[in-house]
């Protein structure tokens, strides 16, 4: 996703098409570990499931294999304007640091790049994964949910709280998520294509193969989570309660709140679902990007 395809400029809706496609396949490979992901994170060390196994097994018992794609609609749906965001914001924010039109660039640059474009995509990450964990939070189906679909929830919490405590609650905790983030992701994801690619190559140009792309796209994913674990998980606590955190400092009042009632332990709960989801998702998400954006540009 990061490297340039060609020295020459990418076409914009090339990058809307295949960024739209690239989320698409994101969402539909990894929201059932999502989904246990969040489950853990929002239920506490006292909660109903006693780790991911656990979760997955009562999940599909109680509520079908459908059960673990809840909150789907949401990302899916607003995955082309969450992507397009992205990438613009991306593809700009290496080119203002390019020595000389299509110059190459160092891991630190992509790093500082994608953190860049981690804060742009926030305005509309924010209230797209509020929705999708309000709806993956609800255990059960019929009469005992609350919301019945991602359009009822966001017109109840808009209705409650307004649009700056309801549908963007937890805008700023995604802010600080993303910078290390997206920084992470995408250093990572060039970082391991430009080992794969071979001695005297121009890895902005050299096609990999299918598993090379493979293998980077999940270098990027698994980069991501180290990168930002513990704040997602913060992120998942707020915008799954019931009334908006108060205060300036909320962020750093409940993590301190977390951490005297449990260590570093808490910060980390289902964060093997979450890498496990991290392979194969951004395997699909960079492999798509970069199939596609090739396909458009006739390589």
């Amino acid at each position: 996703m990061a490297a340039e395809l060609k020295q020459k400029e990418i076409v914009p809706w090339h990058d809307f098409v295949a960024g739209s496609l690239g989320g698409m396949a994101q969402v539909t490979v990894g929201q059932p570990m999502d989904t246990i992901k969040t489950r853990l994170q929002i239920e506490g060390p006292n909660g109903r499931f006693t780790g991911p196994m656990d979760c997955l097994r009562k999940t599909i018992k109680n509520e079908g294999f459908l059960g673990l794609y809840k909150g789907m609609a949401s990302p899916l749906v607003g995955v082309a304007a969450v992507n397009a965001l992205l990438f613009a914001a991306y593809s700009n924010l290496k080119k203002i640091q390019e020595p000389y039109p299509g110059g190459p660039l160092t891991l630190t640059q992509i790093g500082i790049a994608g953190a860049g474009a981690g804060i742009v995509n926030a305005v509309l990450a924010s209230p797209v994964e509020l929705l999708k964990i309000k709806m993956q939070a609800q255990y059960g189906a019929g009469s005992t949910v609350r919301y019945s679909g991602p359009v009822d929830c966001a017109r109840q919490l808009i209705k409650e709280h307004g649009i700056r405590h309801g549908l963007m609650r937890g805008y700023w905790i995604t802010v600080i998520r993303e910078i290390p983030g997206y920084a992470g992701f995408y250093a990572g994801f060039e970082g391991m294509k430009r080992y794969l690619t071979p001695a005297g190559e121009n890895p902005a140009t050299y096609p990999l193969g299918l598993l090379s792309l493979m293998a980077s796209g999940a270098s990027g994913g698994v980069s991501y989570w180290f990168a930002c674990y513990p704040l997602d998980m913060l992120k998942s606590m707020f915008q799954n309660q019931n009334n908006p955190p108060k205060g300036a400092f909320y962020i750093v009042d409940a993590a301190k709140q977390v951490y005297r009632e449990g260590g570093i332990k808490p910060f980390f709960r289902g964060f093997s679902p979450t890498i496990i989801r991290a392979v194969p998702a951004a395997a699909a998400t960079f492999t798509t990007y970069e199939l596609v954006m090739r396909a458009l540009s006739g390589l």
